[in-house]
Order: C-alpha cells, then structure tokens, then sequence
C-alpha cells in the first residue's frame, strides 16, 4: 500500500494545480474559493507576500462575479486585512477593515457600499 503526503497546502491548492482555472474559469467562484483557501494556508505558513498577492487576486475576481456586497467578498476582504495587519500595513489593514464593517452595515439595511470607503 502507497501513502501520499497531503499536507494543508496540497488540500487547498489542489484545485488549481489540477485545473480548476483552465476548466472552470479564473473567475469561477470555485476557483476564487480554491484561491482564497490557498492564500489562508500561505497565511498561517507565514508566507505573507504570496497570501497577500493571492488574497488580491481572489477580492479582484469576487468583486467583478459576485460584487461589493456578496459575504464571499466581504470574507476577502477581511482576509486581506489580516494578511496586510500581519505585514505591518496597518494603515492599509485599517482601510480595509473599515470597508468590510460599512459593506457589513450595508448588507443589514443602513447606508452604502463602495471600494474606498473614507
């Protein structure tokens, strides 16, 4: 009996070194799922310059197929946040932070959504 190695890297990257860009598409939101999984195990390896390009391209491709106000990409941008806070970017990491909580507040009734909250 053979046993493969499957470490959390192969698990969330899976997707995309199998093909899932190619057969469904970069802008999927599976692919933009199998992303952000892979920019989150990038994360907790301490790998922050590659989870933060991953992150961006994962928001980039939520914001055009699912919009500023869809959970997934409110989740992104979270996600993107903590990386950035992780990096001693705060002041960026406090930009984006804002914006989640304001998009948050609008999905729940109050006032409006955009990409560069003030």
């Amino acid at each position: 009996m053979v046993f493969i190695k499957f470490s959390a890297y192969n698990y969330h990257s899976f997707p995309l070194r199998c093909g899932s860009e190619k057969v469904l598409g970069l802008e999927h939101p599976d692919t933009l799922t199998s992303m952000n999984n892979l920019a989150f195990v990038w994360k907790d390896q301490g790998k922050f310059e590659e989870a933060e390009q991953m992150n961006r391209r994962a928001l980039g491709g939520r914001e055009k197929v699912l919009g500023l106000e869809h959970p997934d990409t409110l989740t992104s941008v979270s996600n993107l946040a903590s990386v950035l806070q992780d990096q001693g970017k705060y002041e960026e990491a406090e930009q984006m932070n804002r914006r989640a909580l304001v998009c948050i507040v609008v999905v729940h009734g109050s006032v409006g959504c955009s990409a560069a909250p003030s």
